[in-house]
């Protein structure tokens, strides 16, 4: 009876291996991929990084470039599940607008690698990019979210009408980006930390209020 038993569980526990192992995979390839680009990167380097066999990462997720397009795709959906998480819609406008700008900086800034990967992905033309059939139907929900927030602000009569939401999405996520992804050549042009706690502090409530600012200022 006992060895039965044991035959049933023991698929759960290989499936549960699995799972592990290709997220192990997925770590170390966001990292060799955000660190040597897509050419520079070299399978091996990941297989021996995720301490796993270089077939069983053929197996799980093909050559390179699907491995790639797994890393991509895998990249974005923890953004998005971040911001689903927040659930804005529990809050009023202004604090939605504040959560959400404050979660995409904290996300790069938590994240250094995420930049880098968008970056390799913009050297190559965004070409993997194209190749994602669910890319289009990931970003929708956000930008029906945000459309939603400042609707429901103008509603109020706190924010204006005239927003794009995609340019105002593309206007919180620059204020990070750029600030992460640039923030070893900034602190030595203008011979400041921005990594120290305070610089990153007011960098943080800079973004919220550019944005809050914009979104009340009225049209002319």
């Amino acid at each position: 009876m006992d060895e039965r038993l044991a035959a049933r569980a023991a698929p759960a526990k290989r499936e549960r291996n699995s799972e592990k192992t290709k997220a192990a995979i997925l770590v170390a390839a966001r990292a060799e991929f955000a660190e040597r680009g897509f050419e520079g990167a070299r399978v091996d380097a990941i297989a021996a990084l995720a301490g796993a066999n270089k077939r069983l990462l053929y197996h799980y997720f093909g050559n390179k470039e699907d491995l790639y397009r797994a890393v991509l795709l895998d990249a974005y959906g923890e953004i998005r599940r971040g911001e689903r998480a927040l659930s804005l819609d529990q809050f009023g406008p202004v604090d939605a607008m504040d959560r959400l700008v404050r979660f995409t900086f904290r996300h790069f800034l938590a994240n250094p690698w995420f930049p880098r990967l968008l970056g390799t992905e913009n050297i190559e033309n965004a070409r993997f990019l194209k190749t994602l059939p669910d890319i289009q139907a990931l970003h929708s929900p956000l930008v029906g979210q945000i459309r939603t927030i400042v609707e429901r602000g103008a509603e109020l009569g706190i924010f204006r009408r005239d927003v794009d939401p995609v340019q105002l999405y593309i206007s919180i996520a620059a204020l990070g980006f750029f600030y992460v992804s640039n923030m070893a050549t900034l602190s030595v042009i203008f011979s400041r930390d921005l990594s120290a706690i305070d610089m990153v502090q007011e960098r943080e409530a800079q973004a919220v209020q550019m944005v809050l600012d914009y979104l009340r200022t009225k049209p002319a």
